[in-house]
């Protein structure tokens, strides 16, 4: 199963939206910028253009590869994919792959589901790499909470919106 090109360009900018209010100084900006040890000057002397180029392109790896996660029907391709005929209309193979996506293809294709997905994966993966690179950088827990609970949010609505639309 093939996910929604154009979905997975706009989950994409999921990260950056919920980056630039997450991050902004009257929300969690300033205490951010204070346990990351990053000043104004710091981020005003970047090349803005290239960190957002990279940022979206990190995003839509991570949106790309989060659809395999939130939609559970891609593990039937994955299934039958090195059986014989598996790509071939009409095949035995792929006759039995649209027999099941027919019967089962619309399973668990909620925002709720892929959201409940993006939060496990959060929790359970992103932040604890997180907080290993941390603890080696000598940052603080509240800066691992801080990032850690970006990463939550905003893989709940990449995967949300993946499962119920991708």
């Amino acid at each position: 199963m093939m996910p929604n090109l154009l979905i997975v360009v706009l989950v994409a900018l999921i990260p950056m939206v919920i980056g630039f209010v997450y991050y902004n100084p009257k929300l969690l900006g300033n205490v951010w910028m204070k346990e990351a040890m990053v000043t104004e000057e710091m981020i005003k002397g970047g090349n803005m253009l290239k960190m957002l180029l990279v940022s979206f392109i990190c995003a839509f790896l991570f949106s790309a590869f989060l659809f395999g996660f939130v939609v559970h029907q891609t593990d039937v391709y994955s299934l039958y994919a090195g059986e014989t005929g598996f790509g071939v209309e009409g095949s035995a193979v792929m006759n039995r792959v649209d027999n099941l996506m027919l019967e089962f293809g619309d399973r668990f294709r909620t925002f709720g589901h892929g959201s409940f997905h993006g939060i496990l994966i959060g929790v359970l993966f992103v932040t604890p790499i997180l907080g290993t690179v941390a603890i080696f950088e000598r940052k603080s827990f509240k800066y691992v909470a801080i990032n850690g609970g970006y990463w939550i949010f905003t893989l709940a609505l990449m995967g949300g919106v993946l499962c119920k639309f991708g």
